[in-house]
């Protein structure tokens, strides 16, 4: 992100950690929308596009959380370390208000 944006939006290095949040909250949205379509399909033809697709939603899901793990800025095991990050995004997103 260049640096007027950071300055503009307060969230200098926070802005990658707040797009890969929203595509990987994305990606899960895309994954529980995909499996609930799959279960309303009704023809073999439908349930087939449809369960391509939520393979895809999955596999983008596991490449967004690979990104983020190697970047620190994911710790799906870890839980205090990710209770320490989202305190530290919550106290970040406050500061914006």
């Amino acid at each position: 992100m260049n640096t007027l944006l950071e300055n503009m939006t307060g969230m200098g290095s926070m802005t990658d950690q707040v797009i890969a949040n929203d595509l990987l909250i994305a990606a899960k949205t895309g994954i529980k929308d995909c499996a609930v379509a799959l279960t309303e399909a009704t023809t073999p033809e439908v349930r087939q596009i449809l369960k391509k697709q939520l393979d895809q939603a999955i596999s983008s899901h596991e490449k967004i959380s690979a990104y983020m793990i190697q970047k620190g800025l994911y710790h799906p095991t870890q839980v205090k370390q990710q209770i320490q990050l989202d305190l530290q995004n919550a106290q970040t997103a406050t500061g914006l208000a």
